[in-house]
This record gives structure tokens, sequence and C-alpha cells, in this order.
């Protein structure tokens, strides 16, 4: 697993530990969330290419309809912040979908 899952899960833990009343000795940490990427649609469209992946199987990944890839892309439309956040994911890493287990081998 990537260690991202394993820094929630831990802190998951941690709070629940916390929450039962049990000292943990955890230090809590403020976080500050990045902010979300916005995207012209040649750079939605990079993003999908970069991939690999066709309109449909990039959609699919994203979990939204061929439609909404198609209008991304044609500027008619724009990404809302959850799809974004994934667009910005994928952007930082072309492999995202595969290392998630959102896109599986055959």
């Amino acid at each position: 697993m990537p260690k991202v899952y394993d820094d929630i899960m831990a802190s998951l833990n941690e709070l629940i530990e916390m929450a039962e009343g049990k000292e943990t000795g955890a230090i809590i940490h403020k976080r500050t969330v990045a902010d979300l990427d916005t995207f012209t649609p040649q750079q939605i469209k990079a993003v999908r290419t970069g991939t690999g992946m066709t309109q449909k199987t990039f959609a699919a990944c994203i979990g939204v309809s061929v439609k909404s890839i198609e209008a991304w892309e044609g500027g008619r439309s724009h990404p809302d912040g959850p799809a974004r956040r994934i667009l910005g994911l994928m952007k930082t890493n072309p492999h995202f979908a595969e290392e998630m287990g959102i896109l599986l081998s055959q």
C-alpha cells in the first residue's frame, strides 16, 4: 500500500484510541490542504493522453461519463472539485490509477 494509506490508517487508529480515553502519546500536527488545480481543455487532454487512456477508460477511472470528458476537452464544461483533485493526482503521477487499484491489468 502507498505511504499515504499507512499514514491515514495510523492517524485513524490514534484518533480511536484518543476517543476511548487511551494515552497515545501522539502529537497532533496541523495540516494544510493543497489548493485544487484548474485545468484548461488542452491540459485535461494532456493528462489523459499522458496516462495512455482512451476517453472511455479515463472517464471510468474518474467516475464520470465519456460525455463529461468530451465536454471538458472541448471546453464546453469544466470538472468539479473531486474530478479536479483526481486530475491533479494523475497529472503528477500518470500511473496513479494503476497504483491505487482503479485501473486493473487484464
